[in-house]
């Protein structure tokens, strides 16, 4: 089976990530944190040095690293740690329902309003201008994806932080589908709030990720309890990571997505985002060349976009063409991928679309297998 769904999790994952987790759980068993014998101790060292690691590859404090078990939770605490008592909101129709979500919770309660900004496509001139035309004076955040998980379309990120400056409003960003492929300075780029997950492009194992605040933010809590510190105390701690991190933090998963940083330290950002992002335009351009394929983005140029786009097949619905690819031997994404706004912005509620995404271990040999097959499939 060929693997082209790497924007829903990386695969395989590199060996001495198995390796690491493997030794997670041989090595480091005690609870971190918890005790002063010295398993708990060895282990507390291993999950320091691995939230060191992950705070000079991000740029951060190393208090401000914050474990969670994924993407979706970290976003959980960015939005709801600023917004849980009440302010203005906005966010783009680019968004996973993991932001999409969490606010329409708090609007439902009455807790927050929002402005949805309609990116898709614009111009980095037209995205600001609408960003800061949208800006309230109780807007307290803004949110938005590093970049599309369905169409690969960034944003500025950096351009967007400095606007947020102007206005004194805090700037968290989803880069679920970032990390990895691009370097993020969360203090560098003005980011206060970035969300990632461990087991994307960061080739962790799953049940990782991470929430790395750029500055001191006392974030409301949505989750409480154990910490290993001020136990006497009934409130919460207020100091970072502990203030987020209630309750055993996974350990082995720790290990391998350490493992995966390393992996990357090693093989360079560059080179990656070279490698997937000329697959990429290798399987576009392919595609495009092909009487019944339709494509949703002009380009898949470097600088521009991330290694994914979607296709689909006229007359088909994604699910029946990822169907046929799975039994040609190929693995993608069909159907909304958890972005329904961006795909309403398509035109493609109805059949979704056919999700192609690479990582570092794909081959050009593949994306040719691929693209001989998808002569077959869309004749």
């Amino acid at each position: 089976m060929i693997y082209f769904d790497n924007a829903a999790t990386t695969y395989p994952k590199p060996n001495q990530v198995i390796q690491a987790v493997q030794q997670g759980m041989l090595r480091y068993g005690g609870n971190p944190g918890r005790s002063g014998h010295s398993i708990s101790m060895r282990t507390a060292e291993k999950v320091y040095q691995v939230r060191n690691l992950a705070a000079d590859f991000f740029d951060a404090e190393v208090e401000n690293v914050i474990f969670t078990c994924n993407c979706t939770q970290a976003l959980n605490f960015a939005i709801k740690g600023i917004l849980l008592n009440g302010g203005h909101v906005i966010t783009t129709n680019l968004e996973h329902n993991s932001v999409l979500r969490p606010i329409a919770s708090l609007a439902k309660h009455n807790i927050v309003s929002y402005t949805i900004v309609d990116v898709y496509n614009q111009s980095e001139e037209t995205i600001l201008a609408m960003i800061k035309k949208a800006i309230r004076s109780d807007t307290k955040l803004i949110i938005c994806t590093h970049g599309s998980n369905v169409t690969g379309q960034r944003l500025p990120i950096e351009r967007i932080a400095k606007l947020c400056k102007e206005h004194n409003i805090l700037f968290a960003v989803d880069g679920a589908q970032s990390a990895g492929v691009l370097p993020v300075q969360v203090r560098n780029m003005g980011i206060d709030l970035f969300c990632t997950a461990g087991h994307k492009s960061l080739y962790g194992p799953s049940g990782t990720g991470l929430l790395v605040l750029g500055n001191k933010i006392l974030l409301e809590t949505i989750m409480e309890g154990g910490t290993g510190t001020n136990s006497f105390r009934m409130e919460q701690p207020e100091f970072y990571p502990e203030r987020m991190e209630s309750g055993t933090v996974n350990t082995a998963g720790i290990c391998g997505l350490g493992a995966g940083i390393q992996f990357l330290k090693q093989k360079g950002l560059r080179r990656i985002y070279q490698h997937e992002i000329s697959l990429c335009r290798m399987a576009f351009l392919g595609l495009k060349g092909m009487r019944n394929i339709q494509l949703y983005t002009p380009d898949c140029a470097e600088g521009s976009y991330l290694p994914v786009f979607i296709f689909n097949v006229k007359g088909r619905t994604s699910m029946e063409v990822v169907d046929q690819l799975n039994d040609a031997g190929f693995a993608l994404r069909g159907g909304l991928h958890c972005a329904p706004l961006i795909h309403q912005a398509l035109g493609t509620e109805e059949i979704g679309g056919v999700r192609l995404s690479v990582s570092v271990f794909n081959k050009r040999e593949e994306i040719q297998k691929f693209l001989s097959t998808m002569q077959k499939i869309s004749k």
